[in-house]
Formats: C-alpha cells, structure tokens, sequence
C-alpha cells in the first residue's frame, strides 16, 4: 500500500512556515491530536527543529511518516546525495520516510533530478519517494524516468482551484496527488456554501472542505498553531459528504483561486 493511503498517514500536518517554539508547540499538540504524518523541507529551515520536536514527542520512530523536500539549488550530482545526508541529520534518522523534489527545475528538464532523486532510494536514504509541484506532462515523464513507486505529486489543492487535469494524470501514471494549501490560505471561508454544509453534518466550514479533498482520493496536509483547530482538522474521519454535496463542491473549482502563481519562484512551473 501506498504510505500516504495508510488510514493514520492520510491527514499529514505541514510545518511551513513555523519555526521555534511555535513549531514546537504545534507538533506537539498535532502527535496529542493524533497526527503520525509530518512534512517538512529543506527550503523550510525548520528540519532540524521538527527532528527535535518528534524525537521528544513520545511515538515510536516506526508509527511516524516523515516526509521532506530537496531543494532545487541542490539538483547536481555533488549536491543532491549530501544534501539529503545533511536532512537525515538535521531530522535525527537514519532514513526518511518519503523523499521529495520539491520543485520541478527552473529549466523545465525534470529527468536529471528524478535521477538523482532514485539514487536516494537506491542509497537507503529513503524509503519512498515522490515529486511536488509537477505538471501532467511532468508526472508522464516521471512515470517514463523513474524505476518503481512515486508515491505522490504534492500539489495546491482545495475546492476553488480545478485539477482535474492532474487528477486525470494521477489515474494514468500511477502517481496519486497530495495536498498543500488545502484551505487556500483561507479564502474558501469567504465561501458560505462549506458552512451551509458543516450545518447538516455537525461539522466545521474547514472540516467538509478537508473532508472533500480526501474524498477525491487525495490526502492533505494542513498547517496550525491553534490545538483547537489542529483537532479539528484531523477529526474528519466519521462523516461522509454525499455525492449531492460533493457536486456543490465541485461546482466551486471555476473560482480558479490559485495561490502558488506562475513567476512567483524561479521553478514555478506554466500551470496546467
């Protein structure tokens, strides 16, 4: 099984952009909600925290899932291997749960780096790995590149943003979506359709917005400091949305609300 489709990985809980006592103070209250699933990256400057933060958090090493991301500026053969290296350490492992690329190059030549990226796995750095930010044609090349399992492209994904074309892929290449930004930033709040339907389920605006995400076959990661609000967020195992629901939902993704801009940073990508 995928690690990502695992029941207790499902709901993953982002560090970006936390640091200090207040990554500290979230990580904690996210292992006493229930979270087993961390992500973090070398472009985040917090690993050696959240290393910190779940070798003292009382789970055993085995029932976590660690997830971090390779830095573009680290794409060559001298870099990329030390590279990860330097994050196990920082990390406090021996092996990373679930290696990524964080961005696609700024040249668009994704093959080099995914290279790059299996000799993690083949080195024992990694147990799994994957890919972020990727484009469709993207995920084809990688599907072509890489020998074995990519266990995710970790994109933006929330309700007023249409991936089906990266939907589309997933189902053709074998490479299921994850989320980020899966509240967009909190903008779906301005939206009163997810409070009209919490109402009916006894849940939150923010509950049925990551309960739709998961329902797409999609799991997510989101990101609090509030201990009320990281329960919330992954109390969202006990109700199911109808199909009448999901399409209302559906209907949302026109908006075309998209956070992570083409041009924002050098390796965004000319979006599908």
């Amino acid at each position: 099984m995928n690690i990502y489709f695992q029941k207790s990985f499902q709901r993953g809980f982002g560090t970006f952009p936390l640091k200090g006592d207040d990554l500290r103070n979230a990580i904690d209250a996210a292992i006493a909600a229930g979270y087993r699933a961390f992500d973090t990256a070398q472009m985040y400057g917090n690993e050696a925290e959240t290393g910190a933060a779940l070798a003292a958090c009382g789970v055993a090493r085995e029932k976590l899932c660690i997830t971090t991301k390779v830095h573009p500026d680290n794409y060559t053969e001298a870099a990329f291997l030390p590279s990860v290296v330097a994050s196990l350490k920082a990390l406090q492992i021996d092996r990373v749960d679930v290696l990524l690329l964080h961005w696609p190059p700024a040249d668009g030549d994704v093959a080099p780096s995914l290279r790059l990226l299996q000799s993690a796995r083949e080195a024992g750095l990694a147990g799994a790995i994957g890919v972020s930010n990727y484009t469709a044609r993207m995920m084809h090349v990688a599907r072509a590149t890489v020998d074995g399992p990519l266990v995710t492209n970790q994109v933006e994904f929330h309700p007023l943003l249409d991936q089906r074309k990266l939907l589309a892929a997933a189902t053709e290449t074998g490479i299921p979506l994850s989320s980020y930004a899966s509240v967009a930033r909190g903008e779906v709040f301005k939206h009163g359709l997810f409070a009209e339907i919490g109402t009916a389920y006894g849940k939150s605006a923010a509950q049925v917005v990551l309960r739709w995400i998961l329902q797409k076959g999609v799991p997510l990661n989101t990101m609090s400091t509030k201990p009320e609000n990281i329960r919330a967020n992954f109390e969202i195992m006990d109700f199911t949305l109808s199909s009448i629901d999901m399409d209302r939902i559906d209907a949302l993704t026109a908006t075309g609300h998209r956070i992570v801009k083409t041009g924002l940073l050098p390796w965004v990508p000319e979006w599908d």
